[in-house]
């Protein structure tokens, strides 16, 4: 049993927590996540600046997750033998790249080159964001760890879309991706202060995807995850048709009901941490049971303004807790390979995101946005069961060496 978990990935580094590495990934993920965000409201001006269609310039956000999935995928296996200290460095540096890019860019060309670069540094950060984590921390306070990291994206998510389009209408969109790159260099600045080295243990390779993926239980964690996933971006991304066709509000009112939204989240992000040290198969599964249960609330009272401003409240507040408790799941049930099966998370999910836009738009076309809400809530019910039936919360501990 010497060799148990020989990767490294399943023993903790630090004895005491390093928080304030902790912190800097948290930073990291709020740059990463509000340059990801950027163009959806700053479409218009760079589509005009660029001599592009809005849809041509949409492409930047198209390039990014592409890449990013790729990314996830691959990034183990490329940087096996790196330090996961100069590994992360360099995401750093590639968002201010990115961004800097992106800024300069006289053509289209050179602008999705600028946001391809972001989605390695997106796909690669997520990828290894639970193995590192794991490293910084004591097994016991993981999901505490996980949540104040994944607060970066709630802030983001908060932040980025309303500040950019205020800053963009000041100093113009390519100054707005100026101030992301400087952000990016303080995010590089404070984790080269803060990263302790971490020495990679040199195993994970292409093979080593099919080889996580077959253990008992990780292939249904995988799909129940991408069901949830896509259950809420199908609910996500016509949330603003079905205010303005079905509650029949204006748009200052959608922008107040998605603030909501936004603060809701940050503070189900910080509230995971808690009940996933009370139960992480009873988190998994009630957060899609409730969101679903939402979503065929909001079709069935959705006229009604102040019900559906309480349910999209409630629905933040309960997705809030579905990114940190399956990062939670995997650094528990493979954390011989948390940075493989990472990829496989954050692969399984940017494909979630395609899918429930897709399948939401083709949806609204037939039998309108509560029929998207409808669909929405049957495949969340659906992930809950499965999660219900076959996720397993326990460390797989049949995967060690001999």
């Amino acid at each position: 049993m010497d060799h148990l978990f020989k990767t490294g990935q399943a023993t903790h580094a630090q004895e005491k927590p390093a928080w304030g590495a902790v912190l800097a990934m948290s930073l990291g993920v709020f740059s990463l996540v509000t340059a990801e965000f950027l163009p959806a409201s700053l479409l218009t001006p760079m589509a005009a600046d660029l001599s592009v269609t809005e849809g041509a310039a949409g492409q930047a956000v198209t390039a990014t997750a592409v890449i990013g999935m790729l990314t996830s995928l691959l990034i183990s296996a490329a940087t096996r033998r790196i330090d996961r200290r100069i590994v992360l460095l360099a995401f750093s540096f590639l968002l201010i790249a990115s961004n800097l890019l992106v800024a300069l860019a006289a053509n289209l060309p050179l602008l999705l080159v600028g946001r391809a670069l972001l989605g390695i540094a997106l796909g690669g950060f997520w990828t290894m964001s639970a193995a590192v984590t794991m490293r910084l921390v004591p097994q016991a306070q993981v999901p505490r760890a996980l949540s104040i990291i994944f607060c970066g994206v709630s802030a983001a998510t908060i932040l980025a879309a309303p500040v950019g389009s205020f800053l963009g209408g000041i100093i113009g969109w390519r100054g707005v991706f100026l101030i992301a790159a400087a952000l990016g260099a303080v995010t590089l600045i404070v984790q080269f202060a803060t990263l302790p080295h971490m020495a990679s243990a040199g195993m994970a390779r292409m093979r080593t995807l099919a080889d996580v993926l077959i253990r008992p239980g990780i292939g249904i964690g995988m799909i129940a995850a991408m069901l949830v996933f896509t259950g809420h971006f199908a609910f996500f991304t016509y949330i603003r048709p079905f205010l303005e066709t079905v509650t029949g509000v204006g748009l200052s009112t959608v922008s107040a009901v998605l603030l909501g939204f936004g603060i809701a989240n940050f503070l189900g992000t910080l509230l995971a941490g808690r009940l996933l040290q009370h139960s992480l198969r009873l988190t998994l599964m009630a957060m899609p049971l409730l969101i679903g249960g939402l979503g065929l609330s909001l079709v069935v009272l959705g006229t009604e303004p102040m019900a559906v401003f309480v349910m999209v409240g409630l629905w933040g507040l309960a997705f809030g807790a579905v990114p940190v408790a399956w990062s939670t799941w995997l650094t528990r049930t493979v954390p011989d390979e948390a940075e493989t099966a990472g990829g496989l998370l954050v692969a399984a999910i940017q494909l979630a995101i395609a899918m429930g836009a897709a399948a939401g738009g083709a949806i609204l076309d037939v039998s309108g946005v509560s029929g998207v809400f409808a669909a929405g809530s049957a495949i969340l019910l659906v992930a809950a069961l499965m999660i219900l039936f076959g996720i397993r919360t326990r460390t797989a501990a049949a995967v060690a060496c001999p």
